[in-house]
């Protein structure tokens, strides 16, 4: 009789234990997420080719740049050439593709607020709190000013916190996510017409199948001119003998002896006047 007694109240000590256990974690762990949404920004980013080779889901295109890339494209895509949607398969090389990609960014702002209880493993008031819970590692908090803690029924300020006190609060976390869709178009024209030359009844060449790595030849550079051997230095001509300095004759006489002379011969003419003048 009494272990009919016992047993039911074994039952309902459990149960009751197993609803006290589910009330306390939800108690401790309830968050609400609220999102905000910010100004979206869109960029296009515009890419122009001409296909060069196409086999299978391969395709090389020859970018306006210069530059050669390499696409896998998947049977699902397509382009719009000259009104006409056509997968890669049925791509031509010639055919002239622009791709054009369409960037959306949107911020958000995500606020969660949840209800926690945990137990103070350090406190550096009084901005700081680190708790501890018993399902996972220990979290930091940042106390806004003039918050108060009750703790078995007293108010505290964070000074007076202490290691091992019970703590239920309310946690507000902010994170800054960025959704980003893109959508990309690409369109083209068709390959421009075979040579004169061709024929309309000649047919195209198939484009042989991709076998092994695929490779992009490059042009190899000129090899550089062999330069010549330095011819041999000639004999230096000898220089041209130097003409003769000028003779300059020494300068041995002055102009005193012949005005010496004009003034003896003026003196005889004026004597021989004068005696002329007298006879």
């Amino acid at each position: 009789m009494k272990l009919t007694i016992q047993v039911p109240r074994l039952v309902l000590a459990a149960v009751a234990c197993t609803a006290f256990m589910a009330v306390t974690a939800t108690a401790q762990d309830r968050s609400t997420t609220t999102t905000t949404v910010g100004t979206a920004t869109t960029s296009t980013q515009v890419e122009r080719g001409e296909v060069t080779y196409v086999s299978g889901n391969d395709l090389i295109v020859k970018m306006d740049s210069g530059v050669v890339r390499y696409f896998n494209v998947p049977d699902t895509a397509r382009a719009t050439v000259e009104g006409k949607e056509l997968s890669v398969h049925e791509l031509k090389p010639g055919m002239k593709l622009q791709r054009t990609i369409t960037t959306t960014e949107t911020p958000k702002t995500v606020t969660t607020v949840r209800t926690i209880q945990g137990k103070v493993v350090n406190v550096i008031a009084p901005l700081t709190l680190i708790l501890s819970f018993p399902e996972g590692p220990n979290k930091q908090y940042h106390i806004p000013q003039d918050q108060k803690f009750v703790v078995d029924g007293k108010t505290l300020t964070a000074f007076e916190l202490r290691p091992g006190m019970a703590i239920n609060a309310t946690a507000v976390s902010t994170a800054q996510e960025t959704s980003v869709a893109s959508t990309r178009t690409t369109t083209g024209t068709a390959a421009p017409a075979p040579a004169p030359a061709v024929t309309a009844s000649t047919p195209r060449p198939a484009t042989p199948v991709l076998v092994g790595v695929l490779l992009i030849e490059v042009t190899a550079p000129a090899p550089a001119p062999i330069a010549a051997a330095p011819a041999a230095p000639r004999a230096a001509a000898a220089p041209p003998a130097p003409e003769p300095a000028p003779v300059k004759l020494p300068k041995t006489g002055s102009d005193l002896p012949l005005i010496g002379m004009l003034g003896l011969l003026a003196c005889a003419a004026s004597l021989g006047l004068h005696l002329l003048r007298r006879d």
